[in-house]
């Protein structure tokens, strides 16, 4: 006699599908905390950067990077090359190769002087910070900005290499909401600005960009 084959009730297919329901909203949530951490992460940069500067400045009267005497200073301390230093302005790009210009040695000033943790040398490896993304951090004035045009202020930090969705949430979150404005900008090449909250947006969620803050 033949064995009839028995197939899933509706109720059991209804409970698969309601597990199957709450692991992928599961996941989807989970993706979504890690990538909000990852903002304020991101942001974090932005905001601890401004902190170094005003603090430095704050203990001796002269900007990291710039300070003639960052020798005397801070044990350890080296003073930048390739500019005129004391005239209160960061000189030298914010990714410049160069580490012993004022922007490249603004981070062993800001070490030595107990502000930011990391490596003092600029022979180290992991000498220049980066940020979730695995992006380089750096900071100059806005008078030598080799970027697009129209970032104002004295200073400006960029961040490299994130990734287009961070880069719109981080202006939301910082700025006006929109990529080619304001005090935070991104763009990929010293042309222009991308833009995001228009019509025909020139930001792509998965590129990468270098995303800037000017004060």
């Amino acid at each position: 006699m033949k064995k009839q084959q028995a197939g899933f009730t509706l109720i059991e297919l209804a409970i698969v599908l309601v597990i199957i329901g709450l692991l992928l909203g599961g996941v989807l949530k989970g993706q979504e905390l890690i990538n909000s951490a990852k903002v304020k992460n991101l942001a974090s940069d932005f905001k601890n950067t401004q902190v170094y500067i005003y603090g430095y400045q704050d203990k001796y009267k002269s900007l990291p990077g710039d300070d003639r005497l960052a020798s005397t200073h801070l044990t350890g301390g080296t003073n930048g090359a390739g500019g005129t230093l004391g005239n209160g302005v960061i000189e030298g790009v914010w990714d410049a190769a160069t580490l012993t210009t004022e922007s490249g040695l603004f981070w062993q000033h800001v070490r030595l002087a107990g502000l930011a943790a990391g490596p003092t040398s600029t022979a180290d490896a992991n000498y220049l910070p980066s940020n979730a993304d695995g992006g380089r951090i750096g900071v100059q004035s806005v008078s030598g900005f080799a970027g697009p045009t129209g970032m104002t202020g004295a200073f400006v930090v960029c961040s490299a290499g994130i990734l287009g969705k961070f880069a719109k949430q981080l202006d939301i979150t910082l700025d006006d909401g929109e990529t080619s404005t304001g005090s935070m900008r991104s763009y990929t090449s010293a042309t222009a600005w991308v833009t995001s909250n228009v019509a025909s947006p020139t930001i792509s969620d998965t590129s990468s960009y270098n995303v800037c803050l000017s004060f």
